[in-house]
């Protein structure tokens, strides 16, 4: 059982964990006429996350305060479009980085309204300056701890949609708020869970239609050489509120663009 804040409403208390320490998780889920688009995906990797991080918290419970949310909230919007998000934290209690045991966790639901989403034509993206740093034991978690993405966040200017991070090793891992796919000699490419700070769900549903779609695709290293080099037939960027958007400039390199992964994947908004 958590503690249930709606936040609007305020009360979450100070020394909540997830404020203090970064102690917690969370899921942006777009809601779509009414319906929250892989909800079912949302909530897996909710329930999976947070038992890695030894935070007690029940399916049904969620989806009992997601029904709650989208009652709640889909009045406010006409177009029955927007945007849901769920914080989870260990909850409130003790002083220090060593948890009490048996603390209450907390849930924090809050909306926004549906971003534009680009065309498509495609966007532009370059290349992070920010090093990306996975802890093995956090690897694809999507943690309260996004500091790397916040600091690379700050270098999209202009017209650039996103930015790429890199880790140790030189290897493009995602973009700030993306996961990556790429066609390449007709195979795709995508980098490898156990490199990623985020895990998308969007991710897991491109490789579940492509899976049963007949595709050949292989999650492996991506470098600049593969991607800039002449073998690159598209990259794609995808997350859970944009789906799966084209990138036609890389880093002031033009790269093919069609609508070959869309046509794939076709339209999560259905899914529940």
């Amino acid at each position: 059982m958590f503690d249930l804040y709606w936040a609007e409403d305020g009360g979450v208390p100070p020394g909540d964990r997830g404020l203090a320490y970064g102690d917690g998780l969370f899921e942006t889920i777009a809601i779509m006429g009414g319906r929250a688009s892989l909800l079912g995906y949302h909530l897996d990797r909710l329930v999976r996350d947070a038992g890695r991080l030894a935070i007690p918290v029940a399916r049904p419970e969620l989806e009992a305060a997601c029904t709650r949310a989208l009652e709640r909230y889909s009045g406010l919007y006409p177009s029955l479009n927007w945007v849901l998000k769920l914080t989870l934290t260990r909850g409130s209690g003790g002083r220090g980085y060593r948890p009490e045991p048996r603390m209450k966790p907390s849930l924090i639901v809050s909306h926004s309204a549906f971003p534009s989403v680009p065309g498509p034509e495609g966007v532009v993206a370059d290349f992070s300056r920010v090093p990306l740093t996975v802890n093995p034991l956090l690897a694809g978690i999507k943690s309260l701890n996004r500091l790397e993405q916040v600091m690379a966040a700050r270098e999209l200017q202009g017209d650039v949609f996103e930015v790429l991070m890199s880790n140790r090793d030189g290897h493009v891992v995602e973009g700030t708020r993306t996961n990556l796919f790429m066609l390449f000699e007709d195979v795709w490419l995508t980098p490898p869970a156990s490199t990623l700070a985020v895990a998308g769900v969007m991710r897991r549903y491109v490789l579940d239609r492509l899976r049963i779609a007949g595709h050949e695709f292989r999650e492996m290293p991506l470098t600049l050489d593969t991607l800039l080099g002449g073998s690159c037939q598209g990259l794609w960027l995808s997350n859970s509120v944009v789906g799966v958007v084209p990138v036609r400039n890389l880093a002031g390199h033009d790269l093919p663009v069609d609508q070959r992964l869309a046509t794939i994947v076709g339209s999560p908004a259905r899914l529940d």
